[in-house]
């Protein structure tokens, strides 16, 4: 059953954009007619399950949106380039779909600086916060700048810049998020046109 429920919760992901993983796990729960109390897959057999979707039904699609997404996220990554950009998240796990952003972590002591680099090149975002898990036993808000760049959203956090010594927890299984530079992003984009 918990194989089903996760199935089902990476359907509702990959279809319909839900990115909060525990919400697809209790409408999958619900759509299957098990009692949401009990045991619930984990976050890390969803995003397996997820994968496993993606393959089975976005073969040819997923990995054309995935390049597009991670060439969209080399060109924030340059035009961010004073603020250390790094990429985390489903563009850089290899999980992106069409409802997928390019997520990067961006770094300074002056938290406004990256939305006046914004400003002063005229493009239109939102800001927001963002509450991340630190570590173990600390969360803390964050800025956070969302625009648009062609068909792809981009959401970029902003740390201090001692936050490069410390990546915040990944929601999915609380290790550290995996970040990517902008070279090491460029490599993997090559090491995928290549092969």
């Amino acid at each position: 059953m918990r194989a089903r429920i996760a199935f089902e919760a990476a359907r509702l992901i990959s279809e319909s954009g839900i990115r909060d993983y525990a919400l697809a796990k209790r409408k999958a729960a619900a759509r299957l007619g098990v009692d949401a109390d009990s045991a619930l897959p984990n976050n890390v057999e969803i995003e397996d399950a997820l994968r496993e979707h993606q393959r089975l039904f976005h073969a040819e699609e997923q990995p054309r949106r995935l390049r597009a997404l991670r060439e969209t996220a080399v060109e924030a990554a340059r035009f961010f380039a004073a603020f250390e950009p790094r990429l985390v998240g489903a563009v850089l796990d290899g999980t992106a779909d069409e409802h997928s952003a390019v997520c990067l972590h961006l770094f300074s002591d002056d938290p406004d600086a990256p939305a006046r680099l914004l400003d002063e090149h005229g493009i239109d975002h939102e800001s927001e916060s963002r509450r991340l898990r630190i570590d173990q036993g600390r969360d803390a808000d964050f800025p956070v700048l969302r625009f648009i760049v062609g068909d792809a959203s981009i959401d970029a956090t902003v740390f201090p810049y001692d936050g490069l010594r410390q990546a915040p927890l990944d929601r999915i299984d609380g290790k550290p998020m995996l970040r990517a530079t902008l070279a090491a992003l460029e490599k993997l984009l090559g090491e995928e046109i290549a092969g």
